[in-house]
């Protein structure tokens, strides 16, 4: 079974600003206004430690 990788909307808690990320990021991923924390990598999907707001397809 393959698993879809998906690119996801989010919000950074700290300053609000809306960011696209990708969902199994292998690297920390970072806001690019504030440099909070967003998602970090957990050999496969991402843990995400900012509000979802949208999947994309």
């Amino acid at each position: 079974m393959e698993t879809k990788s998906k690119f996801i909307k989010v919000r950074c808690s700290k300053c609000k600003n809306e960011q696209v990320i990708f969902g199994n990021a292998s690297n920390v991923v970072t806001c690019l206004v504030c440099s909070k924390e967003l998602a970090y990598p957990s050999g496969g999907k991402s843990k995400i430690s900012a509000r979802v707001l949208e999947v994309l397809e």
